[in-house]
């Protein structure tokens, strides 16, 4: 087996829950956009609210815009920067901190507007500097309340949507395909005879295999944890298939705390196996590759085909790949894909998950 490796001893980060709470991600760029539309929208139906003759209509738009967009923005960053707190927190405590997050900076954007006074014509928007503040915080708690009631409504509606699928995800979850298993005890009672200490090796790497296919799946891994796993499921392999098995890692420079949903390396792997070695007389290669760039953890795995003769009639492992594309879409929402092409003759898989540098 070829296996080049750039990383070094690696120390497993132990798993810990992930808490879903309804308020969205804000440090996510389409989150960040839908949160300008939203404030520009507003800004035009209180411009048009208070505009006397449509003449005006644009010169108070830009200070309605100015002032709306500051308190959005500058509330999105502030819950961008606190989202690990806000994350331990229930529903009801994290709802009402950031509707005093809302306030906050509504009453701070306000004073900073009245204190610009001698630059802005604010006579526009209200006749005095207490009832420009007033305004601002009646329209920004009404708009905080309905935003929120939305998205609680949203939350709720997304949670009986994954119980309705939790015992079909969690059937996928479980799964390991039985061939791997026969085949892999078969592996264990070959090597009983001829190297008990191999034997119980990969008797244990199986059990861990195991362990977490068994656990539960809204419960978050690491990535580190889940590159382990990758290796032991590998090294199961190898004893089985020997040279035929050719490795290739590259890895560098990830973040091996980050969390992720377990068991999604793993299946991609054994797909690459199954229809990829397997069923090649003189095997192949596996190449893992992984980077970190630009807030994402990109992963590859790239293997080689068969001859066109040996390819046999598997059927593909569509429920595999369907199985971890919902479990991305259930925690990462739209920012993390999962993509299948055929580059040089080759198989290959690229998985792509956000994981900003803060977290």
């Amino acid at each position: 087996m070829q296996q080049s490796e750039t990383q070094s001893e690696r120390k497993r980060p132990s798993d810990s829950d992930g808490r879903v709470i309804f308020i969205p991600n804000l440090c996510a760029m389409r989150a960040v956009f839908a949160v300008v539309v939203i404030c520009e929208l507003l800004a035009i139906l209180l411009s048009l609210a208070v505009t006397e003759r449509l003449s005006g209509f644009f010169s108070v738009l830009s200070l309605i815009s100015l002032l709306v967009q500051w308190i959005g923005l500058s509330t999105a960053v502030l819950i961008c920067l606190l989202r690990p707190h806000l994350n331990r927190l229930g529903n009801w405590w994290a709802g009402m901190s950031v509707f005093l997050i809302l306030l906050g900076m509504a009453w701070l954007v306000s004073h900073l507007i009245v204190w610009m006074n001698s630059s802005m014509q604010l006579a526009m928007l209200s006749h005095n500097h207490t009832d420009l503040i007033w305004r601002t915080l009646g329209i920004s708690a009404i708009v905080g309340v309905l935003v929120l009631h939305y998205l609680y409504l949203q939350y709720l509606w997304r949670r009986q949507e994954e119980a309705e699928n939790s015992a079909r995800l969690q059937a996928l979850y479980s799964r390991i395909r039985p061939h791997f298993l026969f085949n892999s005890m078969n592996t264990i009672a070959s090597l009983t005879r001829s190297d008990p200490a191999m034997a119980e090796e990969v008797v244990e790497d199986l059990a861990d295999l195991f362990r977490v296919s068994l656990g539960d799946a809204s419960q978050l891994s690491s990535l580190g944890r889940e590159l382990d796993l990758a290796r032991q499921y590998l090294s199961i392999e190898h004893y089985r298939l020997g040279e035929r098995l050719n490795l290739v890692w590259d890895l560098n420079d990830l973040p091996e705390q980050a969390k992720i949903p377990p068991m999604i390396i793993q299946p991609l792997l054994e797909n690459a196996v199954y229809h990829g070695i397997e069923p090649a007389a003189k095997g192949g290669t596996i190449t893992i590759t992984g980077r970190y760039r630009r807030n994402r953890i990109n992963l590859s795995i790239r293997n080689t085909l068969p001859e066109a003769d040996e390819r046999s009639h598997r059927e593909g492992n569509r429920l595999a790949m369907e199985n971890i594309r919902a479990r991305l879409a259930g925690v990462y929402d739209l920012e993390a894909s999962l993509t299948e092409s055929n580059i040089d003759g080759e198989h290959q898989v690229r998985l792509a998950i956000p994981h900003p540098w803060w977290e």
